[in-house]
């Protein structure tokens, strides 16, 4: 699997998702099987560049190439200076966001929203496309089927981006309208698939390596993406990869994995976000590891009262080895149900 230049070491991909896919998630997904990861989306409006919450979206210390960073935004000139922006930044691939459903988004005309108007859309697409090509930055872009059931343009925007520049699309199941309700269909993404020559990437409701293995066959998409299932299950790369290699499922962690893989992550969150911000923001992401657990959600109230980085991370120790005196392995997780995802936290963009 290729993007541009790039070679990847498998085509299961990390969706950007706002609030969630930060530097130690994508880089823990990575160590657990993931071949490629987008960050989060980063405006394209200038005054906003410096401050605290950009920076952090953009930070990309110590990640392994090749560094992916998704933009948004409305105008084309603007968007090509923040892709010039991000690629002086260490940017190696440009991600276009066409495919966030918020409304926060969308009500200023970005994301999928983009999508009701083709020539602006491809316009953006040029745009960027010029800014990165002299730099050898290739530029993606995420989309949706359409705007509406009545205005699925998936397919007819696909081969003008493709004109455009656009080295590789991928796109999510739905439309905007759905947002994340109702089940993905994978009609459409075949229908971009046969359409171009450029790699196609399958994403929407693949929780599963079951589910990974029949989108595949469905849509002949040269890759997956995956987001909401790996919110407190990033083994989920590793578990789809090692089936689609030999048909066969694993085992689900151990308690002791388990234990180490999310106390690795909260200690790297921490140093990311610092002690108010990180003890707050990773409160979900041990609502999500510990949702299918037993005693779960009572100690998810208990933690949610707990406002020291210390206290947390000590507090998903002992909860983690009382439980591993009860059981040794994970039961089969469940991804998150759609009523549990956030309208700005988690969206899939």
């Amino acid at each position: 699997m290729h993007i541009g230049s790039f070679l990847l070491p498998n085509r299961l991909f990390v969706a950007p998702m706002a609030g969630v896919t930060d530097r130690p998630f994508r880089m823990l997904c990575k160590t657990l099987g993931a071949g490629y990861a987008v960050s989060e989306m980063v405006t394209s409006r200038r005054d906003l560049w410096n401050s605290l919450k950009t920076s952090r979206r953009a930070d990309h210390s110590g990640e392994p190439g090749p560094i992916a960073v998704q933009i948004a935004g409305t105008d084309a000139a603007m968007m090509a200076e923040a892709a010039l922006h991000n690629v002086e930044r260490g940017a190696q691939i440009i991600d276009i966001n066409m495919g966030c459903p918020a409304k926060k988004v969308c009500n200023k005309w970005a994301g999928s929203a983009l999508m009701q108007d083709e020539a602006l859309a491809i316009s953006i697409a040029r745009a960027v496309v010029d800014a990165c090509a002299p730099r050898g930055v290739p530029v993606t872009l995420k989309m949706r089927t359409g705007w509406c059931q009545q205005h699925k343009n998936a397919v007819a925007l696909a081969t003008q981006l493709e004109a455009a520049g656009i080295a590789m699309l991928t796109v999510h199941g739905r439309t905007r309208e759905q947002g994340y309700r109702g089940a993905a269909e994978y009609d459409t993404v075949a229908a971009v698939k046969a359409a171009v020559s450029i790699p196609v990437v399958a994403n929407g409701d693949i929780d599963s390596p079951q589910k990974a293995r029949d989108v595949l066959a469905a849509t002949g998409a040269d890759a997956l993406m995956i987001g909401r299932a790996a919110q407190g299950r990033p083994w989920i790369f590793r578990e789809i990869g090692h089936f689609l290699a030999t048909g066969e499922l694993l085992a689900p962690p151990l308690i002791a994995e388990l234990e180490r893989v999310l106390l690795a992550h909260l200690e790297d969150h921490y140093r990311l976000y610092g002690e108010e911000t990180g003890v707050r923001s990773a409160r979900k992401h041990i609502g999500w590891y510990l949702r299918a657990l037993p005693g779960g959600d009572a100690f998810r109230q208990r933690m949610n009262g707990i406002d020291d980085c210390a206290a947390q991370h000590r507090a998903v120790a002992e909860y983690l080895q009382g439980l591993g005196s009860e059981m040794d392995r994970l039961p089969p997780m469940r991804a998150a149900a759609n009523d549990e995802i956030q309208e700005t936290e988690g969206w899939a963009v």
